[in-house]
């Protein structure tokens, strides 16, 4: 029986991955690096803010202090907010509609590698902010995907001992990584990657409009 459904949020309920790439890269200009948007999808998507920049200035051969990376994620994250102020967080095909299907008693979590103050501005507006049972963000775990730790976080809150009960729905392969070392099961949704970078998952869909809740269920059956 299904016990939860786990929704990331970049890519799988609003189409901000071009929203980050823009922002990492203001913040990155003065440093003299731009990040490609081929590498930015290779390499960085599913990433939260802190490991993509520790990512990208270890990759550029350049250091950093804690207090400047600190920094470094605030002023991404206010630029963020410019962006989501000018509406420019628009919601994925299916995913709100989904979200808004499952009863009451099935638990709605999120799992993502944004901050907190990126997301919470953009379910409220999409008036989907009350469906989370549990929410889990960047700040609330040491490591980010692929590792698991958010995943496992999200069922500790949830209460949930059998993580084959769950169903995580995802778009990338660091996401996919992340929830399958967790335990839980796995829907693809192929936003942001091509159909075969995303077959470790248990099923893929092309869009979240193809996807009702008795899908769910039968992922667990």
């Amino acid at each position: 029986m299904l016990a939860a459904v786990v929704f990331d949020f970049d890519g799988i309920i609003v189409d901000s991955e071009p929203m980050h790439f823009r922002a990492f890269n203001e913040v990155l200009k003065p440093l003299g690096i731009e990040i490609l948007w081929d590498d930015y999808c290779s390499t960085y998507i599913g990433f939260d803010d802190r490991d993509a920049f520790r990512t990208v200035l270890k990759n550029n051969k350049k250091k950093i202090c804690t207090k400047d990376l600190k920094h470094l994620i605030e002023e991404k994250a206010a630029i963020f907010q410019k962006y989501v102020q000018k509406g420019e967080a628009t919601p994925l095909p299916g995913a709100v509609e989904l979200i808004k299907s499952i009863p009451v008693r099935l638990p709605v979590a999120l799992c993502s590698g944004a901050l907190r103050e990126d997301i919470i501005p953009v379910i409220e507006k999409l008036g989907i902010d009350h469906a989370f049972s549990a929410i889990v963000t960047a700040e609330d775990t040491p490591k980010s995907k692929p590792d698991p730790a958010p995943y496992r976080l999200t069922l500790e809150k949830l209460g949930i001992d059998d993580p084959a009960s769950v169903i995580a729905i995802e778009d990338t392969p660091a996401g996919i990584m992340s929830a399958k070392g967790a335990g839980l099961k796995v829907l693809a949704v192929t936003n942001s990657y091509d159909r075969e970078y995303l077959m470790e998952a248990d099923a893929v869909t092309d869009s979240l409009e193809h996807v009702s809740r008795p899908d769910l269920e039968n992922m667990v059956m």
